[in-house]
């Protein structure tokens, strides 16, 4: 088993949910869990083919509380060394960066 993780939540994170719950007519809450659940699943299954994410937001919306599979803890770790920052770190720019996935101009395409 691998440590927990406190991923703090950016404001670019924040905003898509907010999109996220405008776009399906929900609460806030719901589309930051939904957003959390979306961005901690695609990381898993990219780097260990997870098909399942056991997470808690945390700190009335401003964290996930999460504890990575080992293959990703191992894949953090990596790419910390690599980059020179703790693998905490690693994990919530992966997270901010999946923070836009699946919105509706998340499928707008660059012109020719």
């Amino acid at each position: 088993m691998t440590e927990p993780f406190r991923v703090p939540l950016s404001e670019r994170f924040h905003e898509a949910a907010a999109q996220w719950a405008d776009e399906r007519i929900m609460e806030e809450d719901a589309a930051l869990e939904a957003k959390a659940e979306q961005a901690l699943l695609e990381i898993e299954h990219l780097v260990a083919n997870a098909q399942d994410v056991d997470f808690e937001v945390i700190d009335d919306g401003d964290a996930i509380h999460y504890e990575p599979s080992t293959a990703l803890a191992e894949f953090l770790e990596e790419q910390a060394e690599t980059s020179g920052v703790d693998p905490e770190t690693v994990l919530r720019l992966y997270v901010d960066l999946f923070a836009g996935a699946f919105l509706s101009d998340d499928s707008v395409t660059p012109e020719a």
